[in-house]
């Protein structure tokens, strides 16, 4: 039988927000799950108390951007828009159906002239202390890792640009170190800085429509602009901190101020686990002298195809020589600006060798093998790599750091980002891991509470059945 229904569009009705949005929703999780008159504290100086036009709710614009970055909206526009038309966005907001939400250009306003990075932050710190406070953090083992965001910027509007070579963090100490060597062997120390600052600068391709956006380009992907979100989480996928930098800037290179930063907030890491990437001298050295253990792949050699593996020179540690495939001795020549002493074979024995051609093709018939004076510190990585506390670490950043970034391009909208500008980019991400972090929280919450009610439920169901019948049932006991 064909039913047609009413068209009833002009009827009026009266309803609650209340009783129209479902019980188990993410947002009602989340509003459990925190108290959010909390940034009231964080945004009281940045409000005049006695003077001025009235503000639009602080605690409604901080709600209205979350709603943005958990549901992966990408604009602000759209995101009112949406709320507009979402009983559960109005709902959270605290904003009945007929009720006018805040323009646009309000929440963009406030977060670009009024919230500060500080600001950001606080948030960020305030949702990631929640956590912890509830028993979800483990930051013992930690995960390290980089990922690209394209910057709103167009790939053919770019330009040549010489700029200054950055100072690496631990120049000072590298060139200390250096002398020192340099001193025991008997040569004279150098002056002035180590190799990585000298040059005075570098070239490199700037975007004309965000400069601090840098040029990237990985594997077979088409060059494009773009910035780097320099992560850290725990073994539960909490993001404990992150950094952003330029497309263009090496993960070793914004290893320091990211390491920095999470370990003064959790001083209790234990392990820190990084992809091959961060393997270099200097990024052992700091994590095992901080007395933690650096969890590393194994990183292939950059040595030329069809010549002699790199395993078969041989460092003699008692004697301060290399030794060759064919037995004869590399002598110790030098130890140069980057940190690195020179082993030089003679040239003589050289020059009659049966397997030069697959040793090196010096003109001079002589063959030069480096090595870094911190190398014993990649050397106890190796060890630690092959512990079974290295390979379960390891094993893991699948799991934890690469699952984090996936998620955040898939369902929270982080592949490409609409503003310019490392600041705003960078305030912009860590609102979206602040959201991601309290997603997490009130989902963990929500299901201890779940599983709370049900063995109250139980126990009371328990305590109500006649002792003889459970006796009879024989499976449960009292």
């Amino acid at each position: 039988m064909l039913i047609k229904e009413k068209s009833e569009r002009n009827t009026l009705e009266m309803v609650s927000l209340e009783g129209l949005v479902p019980q188990d929703h993410l947002l009602r999780k989340i509003d459990c799950a925190v108290d959010f008159t909390h940034i009231y504290d964080f945004v009281v100086d940045l409000y005049c108390a006695d003077n001025g036009r009235p503000s639009v709710d602080p605690v409604v614009l901080f709600k209205m951007v979350l709603i943005q970055h958990l549901y992966g909206i990408p604009s602000l526009r759209r995101t009112v828009e949406e709320i507009n038309m979402n009983i559960a966005y109005r709902w959270f907001l605290g904003y009945l159906l007929n009720e006018p939400v805040p323009h646009f250009a309000t929440i963009s306003y406030n977060f670009r002239h009024r919230f500060s990075e500080d600001t950001i932050e606080k948030v960020f710190t305030w949702i990631l202390f929640e956590a912890q406070k509830s028993g979800y953090l483990s930051p013992e083992v930690v995960f390290m890792d980089g990922t690209h965001i394209k910057a709103n910027a167009n790939i053919n509007k770019k330009m040549k640009k010489a700029i200054p070579s950055a100072a690496k963090a631990y120049e000072e100490q590298l060139m200390q170190e250096i002398n020192e060597d340099r001193m025991a062997h008997g040569k004279k120390p150098f002056d002035g800085n180590s190799g990585g600052g000298e040059g005075g600068g570098r070239e490199t391709t700037v975007s004309t429509t965000d400069p601090e956006s840098g040029m990237f380009r990985k594997g077979d992907h088409k060059h494009c602009f773009a910035y780097e979100a320099h992560t850290v989480c725990d073994r539960h996928n909490f993001i404990l901190d992150t950094v952003v930098t330029s497309g263009n800037v090496h993960d070793s290179v914004a290893f320091d101020a990211l390491y920095e930063k999470v370990t003064a907030r959790f001083p209790e890491i234990r392990i820190v686990t990084m992809d091959a990437g961060y393997k270099t001298p200097w990024i052992c050295k700091r994590i095992i002298d901080d007395g933690r253990i650096p969890s590393l792949p194994y990183k292939r050699p950059m040595t030329k195809k069809g010549f002699h593996e790199w395993y078969k020179y041989v460092y003699d540690e008692y004697l301060d020589i290399v030794i060759c495939p064919e037995y004869k001795s590399l002598l110790y020549s030098t130890t140069n600006r980057k940190g690195y002493r020179e082993y030089k074979s003679l040239q003589y024995q050289c020059a009659t060798c049966g397997t030069r051609h697959l040793c090196t093709e010096s003109r001079g018939c002589q063959k030069t093998v480096t090595r870094h004076i911190w190398e014993d510190y990649i050397e106890q990585a190796e060890d630690i790599r092959h512990s079974p506390q290295g390979k379960e670490s390891y094993r893991l950043r699948s799991q934890t750091i690469e699952r984090v970034f996936a998620d955040a391009k898939e369902k929270y909208g982080m592949r490409y980002t609409p503003y310019r500008g490392l600041k705003r980019v960078s305030m912009w991400v860590r609102l979206k891991y602040a959201a991601m972090n309290l997603k997490k929280l009130a989902m963990w919450k929500w299901k201890a509470a779940y599983r709370r009610f049900f063995i109250t439920i139980s126990v009371s169901v328990l305590k109500r059945t006649p002792a003889a019948l459970l006796h009879n049932r024989g499976s449960l006991t009292v």
